[in-house]
Formats: structure tokens, C-alpha cells, sequence
């Protein structure tokens, strides 16, 4: 299983790892939907977290060159109602990334509400104007909400790829912590948001996101350039 969930004080660790590179692709985002049922159904609050060295490398690339045209798109649309749910969903979600996070990877940080990051040395960032593939609506709305104006332009126009503490700057992050205490730390953090009124919180977080959420969902299926 690529991605697996835990029930433990209220909050459903949920976690990915397909042994590689935690790539985006119909088996991840199905486990994770899966998780994702469980959590809302038994939990108050999610922590979502890849493995030491890796979040997510975005989107099975392997996939998309196999898939053909109408199956690439397909799983675009797919991940972007992942992002979607975890967006506009009604629990509380941690982010817990102890290691790289790339492209849909960086999206996947954007659509938690509080993203918990590790001290050191590895790569965060959007690198869709490296490889030369243009942006879709999902990556350029969430990212309009979650980082600093000021690094729109290096990071979703220019590509930058950020390191950690950069990353805190930019708005990838909320917080830093040692590699050894970011699922800890994550856990802490959605503890404290599971107290919180539940029903109010899920109105307010799809209420104040109602606009990104609408634009979103609006792309999907209509597959133009922009």
C-alpha cells in the first residue's frame, strides 16, 4: 500500500510511502482517499507525512508517459480533487515533511493548514518552469493563497527551489523542526486543532477558501492552455 493511516488520540497519522520517490499516480491518490475516508469518518484532526528524505517528487511522471493524453489528464483532474478535499475538507490537516517535496509535492503542502517542515538540507519547490510544463490552475490558486507575494514570481514563474529555511520564508512552511521531532511536533499541532469546534472549523476553513475552492474545481475537466 502506498499510503497507510493510523488511529491514535483522535488524529489519524496518515502516511506516505511507496518505497521511492512517494510519486503521485492513481495508486497514491486512491490510498490516500482511502485514508482520507477513514480519518473523517473516526478522527478529529490528520497529520500527512512522507517518509525521512522524501514528502513527495509530485506526479508519476512514468504515468503520465504511459497513460496517454486523456489518462494524463484524467489523473490531473484526480489530483486535483485531492488537493481539493484536503483544502476544503472538515478536519483539521498537519503537514509533516521530512525531506524533498517537488511540484505536486509542494501543492500537496499548500492544501494543509499547517505545514511542519525539517532542519537541513533538501529541496522544496515547484519546478514546472525547469521542466518546461505550464502550470495548471490548481498549483497557480493554491499557491496564490499559501505563499508570501513576495516569492510568487521566484517560485511559480522562475522555479526556484528553496531549501528549508528559504521555504519557511516563502510561506512553504509554518514552522521548522529537528528532522527527529516533525511528526512529533505535527502530532502536537493537530492535538491542539482537534480541540477546536469541529463544525466550526470546517465551516470556516471552507467558507474563507471558497473562492480558490470554486476557481478549482471550475478547471477541472475543461483542459485549455492558459
Amino acid at each position: 500500500m502506498s499510503a497507510t493511516v493510523e488511529i491514535a488520540n483522535d488524529i489519524a497519522l496518515i502516511r506516505m510511502d511507496d518505497g521511492k520517490a512517494n510519486a503521485i499516480n492513481c495508486e497514491m491518490i486512491a490510498a490516500l482517499n482511502t485514508a482520507l475516508d477513514t480519518a473523517e469518518a473516526e478522527a478529529k484532526a490528520i497529520v500527512l507525512s512522507g517518509r525521512e528524505g522524501r514528502f513527495s517528487g509530485g506526479f508519476d511522471l512514468n504515468a503520465f508517459a504511459t497513460l496517454g493524453a486523456d489518462g494524463a489528464y484524467k489523473l490531473l483532474d484526480a489530483g486535483a480533487e485531492l488537493l481539493l478535499r484536503l483544502y476544503g475538507g472538515p478536519l483539521p490537516v498537519v503537514a509533516a515533511c521530512t525531506g524533498h517535496a517537488i511540484a505536486m509535492g509542494v501543492f500537496i503542502l499548500h492544501a494543509c493548514d499547517t505545514r511542519v517542515g525539517a532542519s537541513g538540507e533538501y529541496k522544496i519547490g515547484a519546478n514546472e518552469a525547469i521542466t518546461g510544463m505550464q502550470l495548471p490552475i490548481f498549483a497557480m490558486e493554491l499557491a496564490r493563497d499559501r505563499l508570501s507575494p513576495a516569492h510568487l514570481t521566484r517560485a511559480m514563474i522562475q522555479g526556484f527551489i528553496y531549501n528549508p529555511q528559504s521555504a519557511l520564508e516563502a510561506g512553504y512552511f509554518d514552522m521548522l523542526a529537528d528532522l527527529d521531532q516533525v511528526e512529533t511536533k505535527a502530532i502536537a499541532v493537530a492535538g491542539q486543532l482537534a480541540q477546536l469546534p469541529g463544525k466550526t472549523y470546517a465551516w470556516n476553513k471552507k467558507a474563507i477558501r471558497k473562492a480558490t475552492l470554486d476557481r478549482i474545481r471550475a478547471s477541472l475537466g475543461a483542459h485549455h492552455k492558459v
